[in-house]
């Protein structure tokens, strides 16, 4: 399948009707959106859940995220606080102790370098604690309503079983994405595949027999389904 035959227009259209399905029946929004959304796109919100929600289950972002806002809704807030109440605020979140840590640098850098304001852009928000290329994006699509890629796990998982592309790294994927999908897709890709990822598209055994994009996916490596 090459990129050039890829119909986006019809997979994204059947994504897009599953999960408002699924949004009506279950409550499907991943975690970043739901803060970035009670927050009303608050850029340091955003930053904050997005750090806090690496290898944690949305369930504990969305209530460690707000225990912490409550206490710290701004970086200066934040900053005030010593790392080990951070830490206790936060947790369970996976990794809660490093994360405590990089929470409190960046409310640093940011106070220091940016006045307290979280950047806009994908090299600075890259060098702040804790960031990486996942990160960024996502803060730059839910805080700032720019067009970015996020990728995680999920999609990249995705994106090389269905054969729209193949890569060995997250970061290789979002390479590869930025040069074949509409940009009218990059912000809706990443909160589309986490879910049919964390759904149907499994790492392992995935619900092929339900799949709702099958006749786009060469299943790729996949050996056994359901």
């Amino acid at each position: 399948m090459s990129s050039g035959k890829i119909n986006w227009d019809k997979i994204f259209n059947s994504l897009e009707n599953w999960y408002k399905e699924i949004s009506v029946t279950e409550g499907a929004d991943p975690s970043v959106s739901t803060i970035a959304e009670h927050y009303r796109r608050d850029p340091w919100a955003v930053l904050a859940s997005t750090i806090i929600s690496l290898r944690t289950k949305d369930e504990v972002t969305i209530v460690a995220s707000e225990r912490l806002l409550e206490k710290a809704p701004s970086p200066a807030r934040l900053a005030a606080l010593k790392e080990s109440v951070i830490a206790k605020l936060i947790y369970p979140a996976g990794f809660y102790n490093n994360k405590a840590a990089s929470l409190k640098k960046t409310a640093d850098i940011l106070i220091n370098q940016y006045k307290g304001v979280v950047p806009s852009t994908m090299e600075e928000l890259l060098a702040l604690p804790g960031v990486g290329r996942k990160t960024a994006n996502l803060v730059l699509n839910e805080a700032y309503g720019i067009n970015a890629i996020c990728v995680d796990i999920h999609v990249h998982r995705i994106s090389n079983r269905t054969g729209w592309l193949e890569s060995k790294t997250p970061e290789e994927t979002e390479m590869i994405l930025r040069k074949i999908l509409p940009v009218k897709y990059w912000k809706r890709i990443n909160y589309l595949l986490v879910l049919y990822g964390q759904r149907l598209c499994r790492p392992v055994s995935p619900f092929c027999s339900r799949c709702i994009i099958t006749k786009f996916c060469k299943r790729c490596g996949v050996e056994r389904t359901r």
